[in-house]
């Protein structure tokens, strides 16, 4: 699929069938998303894949009812970064926003996984809303990383509507 296709047919998806994503897949999508740029090739993003009934299960009694109603029938991936990385010299030293460039490295991580997910077929909804230290106990995710999103992946239920974005003049400054 060509990418301006690509991007403009991915959707936050709030309703999944009961198809479920494959290991291979999940592996293919995380590969895709290692690709992203990050701060010194520090590669601090880390994901954690909920494919088993039991582990599904477990992230969706973490998450809000509303993002529960919203992402029924679909696996989950928590993503999280090594703290203390991105943002910081070698010495370990903070730069002016520290650990804000893990999140904004994950971040570009998390765009390439949802746009390869879409092209293998798959949606995406991103939910920052969590309980942590469930998600936290259940992985074993240690203390050095920062949980961000929780991120549903599946098959969706329903089209969904494309919502329209600002103008260009309203978001752009050129000088």
């Amino acid at each position: 699929m060509e990418f301006t296709e690509l991007v403009k047919n991915r959707r936050s998806t709030r309703s999944y069938t009961e198809d479920r994503i494959t290991k291979a897949d999940i592996e293919q999508i995380i590969a895709c998303a290692q690709m992203a740029p990050s701060w010194k090739n520090f590669q601090t993003g880390r994901y954690y894949a909920a494919l088993s009934d039991e582990a599904i299960a477990k992230v969706y009694e973490s998450l809000p009812e509303f993002n529960q109603k919203s992402s029924k029938n679909a696996a989950y991936i928590v993503a999280t970064f090594k703290k203390d990385r991105s943002g910081f010299s070698l010495d370990g030293n903070p730069e002016k926003a520290g650990n804000i460039w893990g999140g904004y490295d994950l971040g570009l991580q998390n765009a390439y996984l949802i746009l390869k997910a879409c092209e293998l077929g798959y949606d995406t909804l991103i939910m920052g809303l969590r309980d942590e230290d469930s998600l936290r106990d259940y992985f074993e995710i240690t203390d050095d990383e920062i949980i961000l999103p929780v991120i549903a992946i599946g098959k969706k239920a329903s089209p969904q509507p494309f919502r329209p974005r600002k103008e260009i003049n309203e978001i752009l400054t050129i000088k």
